[in-house]
């Protein structure tokens, strides 16, 4: 199982409703407001990390109001 962390940047004023947007996606664990230099931080889960880019690309960009995204991908030790 990969996990990976989206911190995303949204045009001003549009947070909650790019927040809905994101936790309505099958992959996102969840999806934090955040204060600071990004807006959004999303955990998402799937059986491999290819998955969740191709999440981010064609379903997280595609929203209306994102900005930017930066995808961490969590480490198996």
């Amino acid at each position: 199982m990969a996990v990976g962390y989206v911190l995303i940047n949204v045009k001003p004023g549009s947070e909650l409703e790019v927040h809905s947007a994101i936790n309505a996606l099958d992959m996102v664990e969840d999806a934090t407001l955040l204060f600071g230099d990004y807006d959004l931080l999303v955990k998402m889960t799937a059986e491999s990390m290819s998955s969740i880019a191709a999440a981010v690309v064609e379903n997280i960009r595609s929203i209306s109001g994102v900005i930017d995204t930066k995808t961490l991908a969590g480490a198996e030790l």
